[in-house]
């Protein structure tokens, strides 16, 4: 008997198996039109009685649907009284097969889908969505789960209150103990700012900190090239200015690498794309490409930024509103670190009010309040001429899903724009809402070097002078 046949016998006759697998079946998966039509008629007749199809109640359908020839109702008709007599077969054998049957199925089908993007001029898809429809065809698994028991999971749901989270650090003490101790897999976090506020630096700076730590560092840029982040990002990790930067010797810069490399074994990788031409898939198919040509699998992916990249799902054709746009991108974004099980960062602008104003706030996200909708974590750079004088950034909590974020709301720290560069200048609370802890103790969440104006990050370059 045919796989196809097997599968629609037992959900004329095994309610139990149809209850487990019905959910994962989809039309397309029956090649034999006469078998596509019983596994439609079936489902139709599941979905609006909430009960198991009978074979007398699959022919009436079958003769009172006017899609159906004559004489594709007599196979139709032939085909069901061959089934009458049900044989019991073992449950777990048949979901097995049919797990096996969904997985073939999907993947011939995908396989098909991609022949289409790349020969027909008609398929106004893009060639860079056809890694994710493979990807998704897979990925195609019967879940057994039916959700969490309250009472009998409560061991399981104590060992993960317990379970010390992975994260990955930043080299600011403040944002390790208003996150917790860093960012979590699976997870968004943006950085909002108006124009020169200093997000891209941020991001450099936290980037550069993330590879003296020992990560593997994803950093997308759609906005600067390649070189220009490149050139903020030595700045920082060589411990010299921009300017400086422009008047060393190859042999100096070349040196400077060579004892950088020595020192830690984190990894970073710049790619630039376009603006607003890359979306998700052309990230996932990026990570696939240094993972099998370079053996580089990230730690942490920063993408600058979320309102320049372009969405896999909406076309930006003006026909769509920059709320759903946007928003869009912020969701595949996530779904991209949750696929990939790291955290990523990126960041967004303020509205021309909100980049003036001394506390802005949610209401002044540009384009999209989706975003904050969708992210997990977001703080604000705020930049008023009294701070830049006193070369300090205020950074304002706007959500946290790692920790109350009610507590250190605000807080100041220093900044180096000649070499891109953050860094902590100590215990001061800006709104009064309780004090920020001390930022040179453990604080649970281990041992925190004390940022780069301490004497233990000088010691990481005594041997970078020149």
């Amino acid at each position: 008997m045919k796989i196809e046949h097997l599968v629609l016998k037992n959900l004329l006759h095994n309610e139990e198996y149809t209850r487990s697998v019905l959910p994962f079946l989809k039309s397309e998966y029956f090649s034999d039109h006469n078998d596509r039509s019983i596994f439609k008629f079936i489902n139709s007749f599941v979905t609006e009685y909430n009960k198991q199809a009978s074979v007398e109640a699959i022919k009436i359908m079958t003769s009172e649907s006017k899609k159906i020839k004559i004489e594709d109702s007599e196979v139709i008709s032939n085909l069901l009284d061959s089934w009458s007599k049900n044989e019991q077969t073992d449950l777990k054998f048949l979901i097995k097969q049919t797990e096996s049957f969904c997985k073939e199925k999907s993947l011939h089908n995908a396989i098909l889908d991609s022949i289409k993007i790349i020969s027909d001029e008609k398929d106004t898809r893009d060639k860079g969505s056809i890694p994710e429809i493979l990807k998704e065809a897979l990925a195609i698994t019967f879940d057994p789960s039916v959700g969490h028991d309250f009472v009998s999971d409560a061991e399981t749901r104590f060992e993960f209150y317990h379970k010390k989270e992975e994260r990955i650090r930043f080299d600011i003490q403040n944002l390790n103990l208003i996150t917790g101790g860093g960012l979590p897999r699976k997870t968004l976090n943006l950085i909002l700012g108006g124009v020169n506020a200093g997000k891209t630096l941020a991001m450099c700076h936290m980037a550069a900190s993330n590879v003296l730590d020992g990560k593997n560092v994803l950093y997308i840029t759609c906005e600067m090239a390649e070189e220009r982040i490149a050139e903020r990002i030595d700045a920082n990790l060589l411990d010299i200015t921009l300017d400086t930067l422009k008047q060393i010797s190859k042999k100096q810069f070349l040196s400077l690498i060579n004892k950088l490399e020595s020192r830690t074994p984190g990894k970073l990788v710049i790619k630039e794309y376009p603006t607003g031409s890359a979306n998700v898939s052309h990230f996932r198919y990026l990570l696939h490409e240094l993972a099998l040509k370079k053996k580089f699998i990230p730690d942490i992916i920063y993408i600058d930024y979320l309102n320049i990249c372009a969405s896999s799902r909406i076309k930006n054709n003006g026909q769509v509103n920059s709320y759903m746009l946007v928003k869009s991108i912020a969701e595949e974004v996530r779904g991209l670190a949750v696929e990939a099980n790291l955290p990523i960062v990126s960041a967004s602008q303020f509205t021309r009010s909100g980049a003036s104003d001394s506390d802005a706030g949610m209401g002044d996200i540009a384009e999209s309040f989706g975003v904050a909708a969708t992210c997990d974590f977001m703080i604000a750079l705020i930049n008023t001429e009294e701070l830049e004088k006193l070369g300090q950034l205020m950074i304002k909590q706007l959500k946290n899903r790692y920790n109350d974020v009610t507590k250190n709301k605000k807080f100041l720290v220093g900044i180096d724009r000649s070499k891109m560069r953050l860094f902590d200048i100590g215990d001061i609370q800006i709104d009064g809402e309780g004090g920020i802890q001390d930022p040179y103790q453990d604080n649970n969440y281990g041992e925190f070097d004390s940022g780069y104006g301490s004497s233990k990050y000088k010691k990481n370059f005594d041997n970078f002078k020149f």
